[in-house]
């Protein structure tokens, strides 16, 4: 309503609240005045002021209206409004408005109809007879004693009547409330869901299936091929001012660059075993002092008055205090490397778009080296531009070189898989940059490996006919070849590669065994013709074992050893390449490689069938897979060290066996009650309860039985790595086909990125499948 004078609830030609009263108005307030009443209505509203209640409670919507326009009683006992209704305004002034607007909130306060007027007189009010100001007076001329007493009542019932009313009014409301947030938590859970499915099965019919495609050559890879080169490590931050590297105790020492950062290589890993080792040292020493200035040379001549303490502890908060970063922070950390990835992290191969493995090159740092290995402890050199060679189509844009940079080399080779390569300078082997293991070429090269090892079953039986008659040859070369044939199959060595001495690691396979690496028992432990085998295998594992052989092989082993120093060959006629020549033309594709790869798969498949027993749950079934994986990796000597954290984790699940143990007894306790309740009763609801708790009882026994199963599991692997022959040894259709027979979910064998590596395998095999 606009802003002006208002006509006052009267009829025609009367003047406005704040004109002239009529003359029975003016008796009427007298009347009061006479009674003394104006000083209780000055105190009720001054009650008001101060936060006190009135008897008529202003319903929430109507906060600006001052006063209640007072209330009569008709002859129906019906209560009706003094005005027609009530509109808040911006003044906060009552105005006429709709139709029973002040009944609709009275019925809503909880007033009964008896309470509609409370003075000692009842006045009755007619429109135009009474200006406003004055009803509103007169109402509040009640005597104090009733109006006290009535307030109380009022406030009480109202109270009441306001909590049934939310209750009846609210109540429902609320549920419908509660029940359409659900509703909708629920739709939307559900939507998320769908949306995630169609997500799920659009990346499906996006994935590239490369084995429905028709092969080209072996020689050719790929025809486009598009990428935007390495990412390379950050350039060096030096350190802050405040901390400090000291030598010999003496005042802080500043060093130049170079020398500095290579010092933060050592500092960072004094809490490690490396550096506890006098050739890591040794190594590292020598490759720092190479890199420092002449002065700094003069002045550090020993690594043992070096302090690096200060710098060590710098990178150890450091990196707490990156895992103490806030979620907002790691969140932009992890968007800054997914731009990253996205922008490196993918090429184009023809036409499609494919994930890189190792799109950055490896940082400068020290050589660790597996095992005590003779380089360790040497400084990793920056790879910059200038040693990278790029590889990609004619076609293609060529990757840009950081501003300053140019490439060692470009290339467009489609006969190789790798896109970029550079030599590093600690044993000058040649390092790639290769795609993804889920992509295309890594996936073909796989399964041809798996089919070629299956060719080999078909012919194996001959070749093992083939080298036990050359046991007996006249050459003994012919001799040496089928030995050492014998080991890589039934042991499933590795062929072994010549080494320049003193290049890399004492490390060898079956053909650069040495005369030291073995011992012969005529009897041993009960056996006849016994070997003992103790060298040090790829990646400086030790292999030892203690095998019973065939005869032949005894008596020609004892042959080759004779008139030799422990230092010299066992197999001094032969060589891998003679060896992997001879295999190639026994069958085409076959190398020494191929038979570990055979008898793991094989092995597995055996296993599986050995271990597996289709009634048990699943639990008992990974426990099997286990198992026959276990075998393999016992096969082909794929060992770890204990993991420090590994009697930690047992006492973790000692703990949750110890507290399902408690679970079980209770729940037996309880089904116990339960049917000693339903013996007495023999109703419906007590039979109820028996079968619910036999159910909970089943449940705790069965996820008892899963822990159980996992303390063996962890038990047994403890020193064996299941990984290596799983990804690189065991073809993985025999995974699959296991899965699909004993009904085990693929993802409890493979992770999610195993399951993309190996899509074809779970794409192309049924639970037929045998290798």
């Amino acid at each position: 309503m606009p802003e002006g004078p208002r006509a006052s609830p009267g009829g025609e030609g009367e003047e406005t609240e704040g004109g002239k009263k009529h003359g029975w108005a003016e008796k009427a307030a007298k009347r009061q005045k006479e009674k003394g009443q104006e000083r209780k209505g000055e105190e009720t509203k001054k009650k008001k002021r101060e936060g006190g209640k009135v008897r008529h409670e202003k319903p929430p919507r109507f906060e600006s209206l001052k006063e209640e326009p007072e209330v009569e009683k008709t002859e129906e006992g019906e209560r009706r409004g003094g005005g027609k209704g009530v509109k808040e305004e911006e003044g906060g002034e009552p105005e006429s408005g709709g139709d029973g607007g002040i009944k609709e909130e009275r019925e809503g306060s909880g007033l009964g109809k008896s309470e509609s007027v409370e003075s000692d007189e009842k006045v009755k009010v007619e429109n135009g007879l009474e200006d406003e100001k004055d009803t509103k007076t007169k109402a509040k001329g009640a005597k104090p004693a009733k109006r006290r007493k009535a307030k109380e009542e009022n406030a009480r019932e109202e109270k009441s009547k306001k909590a049934s009313e939310k209750l009846e009014k609210e109540g429902p409301a609320q549920k419908r409330k509660t029940t359409e947030e659900g509703d909708k938590k629920k739709s939307k859970k559900t939507k998320t869901g769908e949306n995630e499915k169609e997500k799920k099965k659009k990346e499906e019919e996006d994935k590239w299936k490369w084995w429905e495609e028709e092969k080209t050559e072996d020689k050719v890879k790929w025809k486009q091929l598009e990428h935007k080169g390495p990412y390379f490590a950050p350039l060096y931050e030096p350190l802050p001012d405040n901390v400090k590297f000291y030598y010999d105790g003496k005042s802080p020492m500043k060093l130049s660059l170079a020398t500095e950062e290579i010092a933060t290589f050592y500092a960072k890993m004094l809490d490690h075993e490396y550096t506890t080792k006098e050739i890591f040292q040794n190594n590292f020493f020598r490759d720092w002092k190479e890199e420092m200035t002449e002065k700094e040379q003069e002045i550090i001549q020993s690594l043992d008055k070096c302090d690096f303490k200060e710098i060590h502890k710098y990178f150890v908060d450091k990196n707490e205090a990156r895992k103490a970063l806030p979620k907002e922070e790691k969140q932009k950390l992890k968007e800054e490397t997914d731009k990253i990835q996205e922008e490196y992290g993918y090429c184009i191969l023809d036409g499609h778009r494919e994930k890189i493995g190792n799109f950055k090159t490896e940082p400068p740092g020290l050589f660790r080296g597996r095992g005590n290995h003779p380089k360790m402890g040497m400084l990793k050199k920056r790879i910059m531009p200038e040693d990278v060679i790029i590889n990609c189509s004619k076609d293609s844009q060529i990757p840009v070189p950081p501003e300053g940079h140019k490439w060692k080399e470009v290339r467009c080779d489609n006969t190789v898989t790798w896109l970029a390569s550079w030599t590093e300078n600690i044993q000058n082997s040649l390092k790639y940059i290769m795609l993804n293991p889920s992509s295309k070429l890594k996936g073909e090269k796989d399964w041809q490996k798996y089919e070629v090892a299956r060719r080999l079953k078909g012919v194996v039986d001959k070749i093992r006919s083939q080298y036990r008659g050359d046991w007996k040859s006249r050459e003994m070369k012919t001799r040496q070849r089928a030995v050492a044939l014998y080991f890589i199959d039934k042991l499933a060595l590795r062929a072994g590669n010549e080494k320049e001495e003193g290049e890399t690691a004492d490390t060898v396979g079956c053909c650069s065994l040495r005369v030291e690496h073995i011992k012969l028992y005529p009897e041993l432990d009960g056996q006849e013709h016994m070997v003992e085998f103790d060298f040090l295998g790829k990646d400086s594992i030790r292999y030892y074992n203690k095998v019973p052989v065939e005869k032949p092989v005894f008596k020609n082993l004892k042959l080759f050893m004779q008139n030799k120093d422990p230092g010299d060959d066992l197999f001094d006629r032969l060589s891998t390449g003679s060896l992997n020549s001879y295999l190639q033309d026994l069958m085409p594709g076959l190398s020494a490689k191929v038979f570990r790869t055979y008898n793991a798969s094989i092995t597995l498949q055996e296993q599986l069938k050995a271990l597996t027993n289709p009634e048990d749950n699943v639990a008992a079934k990974l426990l099997a897979y286990n198992r026959a994986n276990r075998a393999v990796a016992v096969l082909c000597n794929h060992q770890r060290a204990t993991p420090k954290t590994f009697e930690k984790s047992m006492q973790a699940l000692q703990a949750k066996i110890d507290a399902k143990n408690q679970q079980l007894e209770e729940a037996q306790a309880e089904l116990k009650r339960a049917k000693a309740d339903h013996k007495a009763k023999k109703d419906v609801k007590s039979k109820e309860a028996v079968e619910k708790k036999k159910k909970l009882l089943e449940k705790i026994k069965e996820q008892l039985e899963k822990l159980n199963v996992q303390v063996t599991d962890k038990e047994e692997n403890k020193q064996i790595a299941l990984g290596t022959s799983k990804l690189n040894y065991l073809d993985p259709r025999i995974s699959v086909a296991w899965c699909k027979k004993f009904g085990v979910p693929i993802e409890k064998i493979y992770n999610k990125t195993q399951r993309e590596k190996f899509a074809w395998a779970i794409d192309m095999a049924d639970e037929d499948f045998e290798f």
